[in-house]
């Protein structure tokens, strides 16, 4: 069977190999509590790896202990489609949705100048009714609305490294990619870039770092500790009703 030939989960094995890595990537730098699949605070998406690194605790002015740790977000794409998909930039979308909004203004301004039959009486005030633009088959304005949803499905669905980075969801981000995949003027801003090299990982791209509140790194660490109990479970066959309803949900 090919790598990139899903499995009956839908995974290939070249992206559960990378999620493997990152793994092994994570826990030989410190990070002793991983788990892969864990969906993260605050924004709601799965993360293919997330790990939890304790620090050395410091101490308040009262003589609490304190302990942040490091929070890290690994992301594992096995294809430059898949990659691209998800590194939209919100800014840059806008602004491009505006141009083309101001387009279809104009073309529908002046379609309603050559074309009043397509006037659609639907409304008590004339200046209120709406136009059926689309009976005409207009080729440019037929392209105006395939860019405006184009548009606005990059705006709501392909802006996820963006997201993670502004909901401050981890204190670090890395892209987790096949050789033949990286691409450096492809590597969103703030995340470094891990490259498959042989059995390993090589970091080629520093990420930035992200301040994250305490109480978000320890949510985020909760989340991993009760989808690692939930991967121990189904290992060796333990089931929800064996423990209750008291369980973590």
């Amino acid at each position: 069977m090919s790598a990139t030939t899903p499995k009956n989960n839908g995974e290939t094995e070249a992206h559960l190999r990378l999620k493997r890595l990152a793994l092994i990537s994570a826990q030989r730098n410190g990070y002793s509590a991983c788990v892969m699949e864990v969906l993260l605070p605050r924004c709601r998406y799965r993360a293919d790896v997330a790990a939890y690194r304790p620090t050395r605790p410091s101490y308040s002015c009262s003589g609490h202990k304190i302990d942040n740790g490091t929070t890290a977000v690994f992301e594992c794409k096995q294809c430059l489609v898949d990659l691209r998909r998800d590194n939209g930039c919100s800014a840059t979308t806008l602004r491009r949705l505006e141009k083309v909004h101001q387009r279809r203004e104009v073309l529908e301004r002046n379609l309603r100048v050559h074309h009043p039959t397509l006037r659609v009486h639907d409304s008590l005030f004339a200046e209120f009714d709406a136009h059926n633009f689309e009976a005409i088959n207009h080729r440019g304005y037929k392209q105006v609305i395939r860019q405006t949803h184009a548009l606005q499905n990059r705006l709501f669905d392909c802006t996820n490294f963006e997201t993670l980075i502004r909901y401050r969801c981890a204190n670090l981000f890395f892209l987790v990619l096949l050789e033949e995949v990286f691409r450096e003027s492809e590597v969103p801003i703030g995340w470094g870039a891990l490259v498959e090299s042989g059995r390993a990982l090589e970091l080629v791209r520093k990420p930035a770092w992200h301040d994250v509140a305490r109480e978000h790194n320890l949510l985020l660490l909760q989340r991993i500790a009760i989808a690692g109990t939930r991967t121990v479970n189904r290992q060796i066959g333990i089931t929800f009703d064996m423990v209750g309803s008291s369980s973590q949900k």
